[in-house]
C-alpha cells in the first residue's frame, strides 16, 4: 500500500476506510439498542456522541506553541458514522426497537424518531448454553450436533454478511459467563478445535464467537470479563490472520473512577487502607450476576485494577495490607441506572486516617456505548494497519478495558492517563508523527 493523504496526515501503510463498515453485535440487549439508536440518532443530528473519543477528542501534534489539535476523526483514517452498518445476533427475537423499549434505558421521545430504522434491525439465532448463564433462558438459539456445528453456523453469518459490505468487527455485548480457567484445550488451534468436536465444557459461547471471527480473519472486542480472548488459541489466531483482539470488559462506571483516584494516591505517595465497593443494578446484567458463578467472573475483573495501579510488592509501607472488596446486587427497581459506592480509607503523613466516599449514580449503557463505539473504529483501524493486526493484541486500547490484555509475562498498564498517552501515540506513531513526552524542556532553552 502507498503512502496516502488523509485531511492533509500521512497515512503511510494505512488502508483507506472505504465503503462500509459492518459490525455484529453478540447480544442485542441494553448496551447494544443504546450503541446502535445513539448511532443513528448522531447521523440524524438529533444528538451529540458524548463520551466518544473517536468522536469528540482531540490529539495535540507538535509542540503546545503550535497550537495544533486536530480532532483524532480527521487526524487519523477512521470510519465514518454514516458508512456503520449494523446486525448481530440474540437468544430473544425481539427487533432492535422492541429491545431498546424494553432494556429503558433510552426514552421513548428518542427511540420514536428512529423507530423504523430499529425495527429493520432483527437478530439472528444466537449461539446460548444456560450452563453458562444460569439467569437467562434463550428462546432464538442455533441447534447443532456439536460446539464445532455452532462454530459453523457462525462462521457461515459472517461470511453472508461479508457479502453485504466491505469490512467487519464483531462485538460481544452479550451477558457474563460463568468463571472459567484456562485448560488444555484453550492452549492450541488444535486442541480447540477438538474440543469444539467433543464439546468440551472449557469452551463457553463466547469462546466459539471468538473462534468464528478470527478464523474469518475479524477483529473481537470482548465486552464482558469472560475468558474469551485471553487465550494461547486466540491470540495464536489472531495473528495468523491478522485479526486484532484486545482485552476485557467495558471499563465504565466503578472501575473507571478507580483507574482515576487510585493513580491520583499513588502519584501523591498516600497510602491505602482499604477499598469497599459495592453496586446495585436492575438490568439484564444486573440479573446475571445476581448468580454467584457469573459474578465470580465479574469480581476477578474489578479486584485486579488496584493491585496493578498500586504495586503494593514496590510500595509496601503503602499498599501491602490495602483489603479490597466488591459486591454486586441485584435491585430491580434502579433498571440500567446503577449505583456504585466506594468507601475508601487513605492514611497520609505520619500514618494519619483519612477517608474519601464516593457515589456515582450512573448509567451503565450510556457510559458503554460509546466505549464500544470507539473500540469499533479503532479495531477497524488496527485491521487496516499492517503494523498493527500483525500484532494480535492491541494493547494501546488497554484504555477502555477493566482487564486490559497484553503479550504474556507482561503486567497490564491500568492507569487511565498512560493508558490515554498509550493510545494517543500509537495514533501519532502510525501516522507518521512525533511522540508527545511531555518533557517540554525545549521550551526553556
Amino acid at each position: 500500500m502507498s503512502t496516502q493523504q488523509e485531511g492533509g496526515y500521512k497515512t503511510a501503510e494505512i488502508a483507506p476506510a472505504t465503503g462500509k463498515l459492518g459490525v455484529m453485535v453478540v447480544g442485542m440487549g441494553a448496551v447494544a439498542t443504546t450503541l446502535i439508536a445513539g448511532v443513528e440518532a448522531v447521523r440524524k443530528g438529533l444528538a451529540k456522541p458524548i463520551g466518544s473519543l473517536t468522536q469528540m477528542g482531540t490529539i495535540r501534534l507538535g509542540k503546545r506553541t503550535e497550537n495544533n489539535h486536530p480532532l483524532i476523526k480527521d487526524f487519523a483514517p477512521l470510519a465514518s458514522l454514516d458508512d456503520i452498518v449494523f446486525t448481530g445476533w440474540d437468544i430473544f427475537d425481539e427487533n432492535v426497537y422492541e429491545a431498546a423499549s424494553h432494556a429503558k434505558v433510552l426514552d421513548n421521545d428518542h427511540l420514536a424518531q428512529i423507530k423504523p430504522f430499529l425495527e429493520a434491525i432483527k437478530p439472528m439465532p444466537a449461539v446460548f448454553d444456560q450452563h453458562y448463564v444460569k439467569r437467562l433462558n434463550g428462546t432464538h438459539v442455533k441447534k447443532g450436533k456439536h460446539k464445532c456445528d455452532l462454530a459453523m453456523q457462525i462462521i457461515a453469518d459472517i461470511q453472508a454478511f461479508k457479502k453485504t459490505v466491505d469490512r467487519v468487527v464483531i462485538l460481544w455485548a452479550g451477558s457474563t459467563e460463568i468463571f472459567l480457567e484456562p485448560t488444555a484445550v484453550h492452549q492450541s488451534i488444535a486442541a480447540f478445535e477438538k474440543g469444539l468436536v467433543d464439546n468440551d465444557p472449557s469452551i463457553a459461547p463466547s469462546q466459539i464467537y471468538a473462534y468464528a471471527a478470527l478464523k474469518e480473519g475479524v477483529p473481537f472486542a470482548n465486552g464482558a470479563p469472560n475468558l474469551t480472548v485471553d487465550l494461547p488459541v486466540m491470540v495464536e489466531l489472531s495473528r495468523l490472520n491478522s485479526a486484532p483482539i484486545t482485552g476485557k470488559d467495558f471499563k465504565t462506571g466503578q472501575t473507571f473512577i478507580k483507574t482515576v483516584l487510585a493513580p491520583a494516591f499513588k502519584a501523591r505517595m498516600l497510602g491505602v487502607a482499604g477499598w469497599y465497593s459495592t453496586n446495585i443494578l436492575g438490568n439484564r446484567d444486573g440479573e446475571v450476576l445476581d448468580d454467584p458463578e457469573s459474578f465470580k467472573t465479574k469480581e476477578e475483573s474489578k479486584l485486579g485494577v488496584l493491585d496493578f495501579i498500586l504495586q503494593p510488592e514496590l510500595y509496601p509501607d503503602l499498599y501491602k495490607d490495602l483489603y479490597h472488596k466488591v459486591r454486586i446486587n441485584y435491585y430491580p427497581p434502579r433498571g440500567d441506572n446503577k449505583e456504585g459506592w466506594d468507601n475508601i480509607d487513605i492514611f497520609g503523613w505520619l500514618g494519619y486516617p483519612m477517608q474519601i466516599k464516593v457515589d456515582f449514580l450512573c448509567r451503565d449503557s450510556i457510559l458503554a456505548a460509546p466505549i464500544a463505539l470507539d473500540l469499533v473504529l479503532f479495531l477497524d483501524l488496527a485491521k487496516r494497519t499492517p503494523q498493527l493486526a500483525n500484532l494480535g493484541i492491541q494493547e494501546w486500547l488497554s484504555f477502555y478495558w477493566k482487564s486490559p490484555q497484553t503479550a504474556p509475562g507482561l503486567y497490564p498498564e491500568h492507569d487511565l492517563f498512560i493508558q490515554l498517552m498509550k493510545l494517543k501515540n500509537t495514533l501519532r506513531h502510525i501516522m507518521g508523527q512525533d511522540l508527545i513526552t511531555h518533557l517540554g524542556l525545549e521550551y526553556y532553552d
